[in-house]
């Protein structure tokens, strides 16, 4: 004769933060953005911006910008961010208003505990590229102080070079 287990009689399903959930709450809070983003051809565009990142049980943040295009025109933007102990990696979502791609990150904090590293794959935004062409793309956050960071996007090009082409710096209002 077999058990049945009552489900009433489980553990609540709660998961504590650890060290790395811990990293990520840092970000919580109001900010103002400055970017610099390549537009090709021609020289960088300056894009103005504001984020609110909250977080979420403080296991994971959520961080909601709104911002300039370049060339005009405005944008919001969702990130999710959190950590998975069973893969030991950096988790989370982007998703932006002017593009129907989900960028789905998977990514690491470096030694010092200042510099993380999302890796995700997306369109590829060179000039040419074949329609429905993917390209490897990595987004770097590095907490410059309590107030500031900084958030780097690069393109891993055809020759294998990693491509930088935004910078924004992030400072808190709040």
């Amino acid at each position: 004769m077999g058990t049945q287990t009552d489900q009433t009689d489980q553990a609540p399903m709660t998961a504590a933060p650890q060290e790395e959930h811990r990293w990520l709450q840092q970000l919580v809070g109001d900010w103002t953005s400055e970017a610099q983003m390549a537009v090709a051809p021609g020289p960088a565009e300056t894009c103005k911006g504001t984020e609110t990142v909250r977080s979420l049980g403080g296991l994971w943040i959520v961080a909601e910008g709104q911002g300039e295009m370049p060339g005009g025109g405005s944008a919001t933007m969702l990130m999710t961010l959190g950590y998975d102990p069973a893969k030991k990696r950096y988790v989370g979502t982007w998703v932006g208003s002017m593009m129907t791609h989900m960028w789905l990150y998977d990514g690491e904090l470096d030694a010092g505990k200042t510099v993380l590293t999302l890796n995700s794959e997306g369109p590829d935004m060179s000039p040419g590229a074949a329609p429905g062409k993917l390209a490897r793309y990595k987004d770097v956050i590095e907490m410059k102080t309590h107030d500031h960071r900084v958030l780097t996007s690069h393109c891993l090009s055809d020759n294998g070079q990693w491509e930088l082409f935004m910078t924004a710096n992030y400072r808190r209002t709040r």
